[in-house]
C-alpha cells in the first residue's frame, strides 16, 4: 500500500480561494462579507471597467495599445474567477474523486510511474507557473518603486475615474495606490485560475492510464478465476469514478477555457503591437517580454494536458481488450463483453472549451495563428 497525496498540488489554488472568498470556508461573520463584497466590486468589476471605460474618451493610440494589454487580461481574468467561484463545489468534489482513486495505487509499477510522470509533471507545471508569475510581478514592483522615488504620480495603465487626477496630487496618489492593490488581487485571482486547469488534467491522464495498467493485467497472474471476475468488478468501480471525474472536469473548465483561448488570442497580438511600435524604456520592455511568455505559460499547459486525456481515453478498449480474458469464467467473459461496449462510447468523448471548441494542442496552435492574423492586420493598419 503506497500513500499518495495528489492534493497537495491544489494547496496553492485553496490559499488564493481562502483570501479572495473567505465566505466558502464557512466563515460568514459580517466584516468577512462585506470585504468580500467590496473586494469583488472594487476589484473584479470594477478594476477591468475603469480600464475599458477609458477606451471611450478616444486616447492616443500608444494609451489605448497599453490600456488594452491590460484591460482584456484583467476581463479575462475576472471571468474566469467568476466562473470557478461558481464550480467551487464541483470542484471539491473533484478532489474526493481524486483522493478516492488515490487509494487504488497499490502495485509497485503503478506507484512508480505516478511518481515518475503524472507527480513529476505536475510539479515541472507548478514551478514554471509560479516562477512565471514572479518574474512578472517582480517587475511590475520594481517598475512602481522606480516611478515613487521618481515622483511621478502617474497611473500605471491609462484608465477613467470620475475626478481630475492631475490637477490633486492626493487623488492622483489614492488612483496609483488603488491600481497597484488591484493588480496584486488580480494576481491571486490568476494564480488560482491558471493552477486549477492543468493540474486537474495532469491528474485525470494519469488515474486513466493507471486503470488502464491494472485492467490490461488482469488474468496474467496466477489467481482463482473467481478472484479475476471480482477484481473485474472493482475495476468496472473505478471506471464508474473515473467517468465521474470526467465529467466534472469537462463541466468546470469549460467556460474557463473558452475565455482563456479567447483572451490569450488577443492579448498576445496587442503586447506584441505595443512592444514593437510603442515600447521605448527598458523596464517596460523586459515587463512585456515577460507578461507575453506568462500567456503562453496560462494557455500551453490545459491544451497539452487536454490531449493526453483524450490519449488515454482513446486507449480504455485496448487495455480492456490485452487482459486474459479467454480464459476467464462465461460470467467473466460476458461481463467484459457489456463493459467493452459502454467504454467504446468513451472514445467520443472530448473536453470542449465553452461546449464549442475541443480542446487540445490543435487549439493552442489555431490560438497562435489567430493571434498572428490580429497582428498581421494591426501591421497593415499602421502602414507599416
Amino acid at each position: 500500500m503506497f500513500i499518495i497525496d495528489s492534493l497537495s498540488f491544489y494547496r496553492p489554488f485553496w490559499i488564493c480561494m481562502r483570501l479572495l472568498v473567505p465566505t466558502f470556508f464557512k466563515d460568514s461573520s459580517r466584516p468577512v462579507q462585506l470585504y468580500v463584497v467590496l473586494l469583488h466590486i472594487l476589484v473584479t468589476l470594477w478594476f477591468p471597467l475603469h480600464l475599458l471605460l477609458h477606451l471611450l474618451l478616444l486616447p492616443s493610440t500608444a494609451d489605448f495599445f497599453k490600456n488594452l494589454t491590460m484591460s482584456l487580461t484583467c476581463v479575462a481574468c475576472s471571468l474566469k474567477h467568476v466562473a470557478h467561484l461558481y464550480h467551487l463545489p464541483q470542484i471539491v468534489e473533484i478532489e474526493s474523486l481524486i483522493e478516492q482513486l488515490d487509494t487504488f495505487i497499490a502495485s509497485e509499477q503503478e506507484h512508480r510511474y505516478y511518481q515518475d510522470h503524472v507527480h513529476c509533471h505536475a510539479r515541472r507545471f507548478t514551478r514554471c507557473l509560479y516562477i512565471s508569475f514572479g518574474m512578472v510581478y517582480a517587475v511590475f514592483l520594481f517598475g512602481v518603486f522606480v516611478q515613487v522615488i521618481s515622483g511621478k504620480w502617474e497611473l500605471l495603465y491609462p484608465a477613467y475615474f470620475p475626478f481630475d487626477l492631475e490637477s490633486n496630487r492626493l487623488l492622483g496618489a489614492v488612483a496609483l495606490g488603488y491600481q497597484v492593490f488591484s493588480m496584486l488581487v488580480e494576481g491571486f485571482q490568476a494564480l488560482g485560475n491558471d493552477t486549477y486547469t492543468p493540474l486537474t488534467l495532469c491528474l485525470l491522464a494519469g488515474h486513466i492510464h493507471l486503470w488502464s495498467i491494472r485492467m490490461g493485467q488482469l488474468g496474467y497472474f496466477e489467481e482463482e478465476a473467481a478472484t479475476n471476475h471480482q477484481r473485474l468488478l472493482e475495476y468496472i468501480e473505478q471506471h464508474k469514478l473515473l467517468v465521474r471525474f470526467h465529467n466534472l472536469v469537462s463541466r468546470t473548465i469549460s467556460e474557463v477555457q473558452l475565455v482563456q483561448l479567447g483572451g490569450c488570442g488577443a492579448t498576445l497580438c496587442i503586447i506584441v503591437s505595443y512592444m514593437l511600435f510603442f515600447v521605448g524604456d527598458t523596464i517596460s520592455l523586459v515587463y512585456y517580454l515577460v507578461f507575453f511568455g506568462v500567456v503562453c505559460v496560462q494557455l500551453f499547459p490545459s491544451c497539452y494536458f487536454a490531449s493526453e486525456v483524450a490519449e488515454e481515453v482513446e486507449r480504455l478498449p485496448y487495455a480492456i481488450f490485452s487482459s486474459r480474458w479467454y480464459d476467464q469464467s462465461r460470467d467473466h467473459r460476458f461481463d467484459l463483453l457489456i463493459f467493452t461496449q459502454l467504454t467504446l462510447g468513451n472514445r467520443g468523448w472530448v473536453i470542449k472549451a465553452g461546449g464549442l471548441i475541443e480542446l487540445n494542442l490543435n487549439a493552442f496552435f489555431a490560438t497562435l495563428k489567430m493571434a498572428y492574423s490580429l497582428f498581421a492586420v494591426v501591421v497593415r493598419a499602421k502602414g507599416i
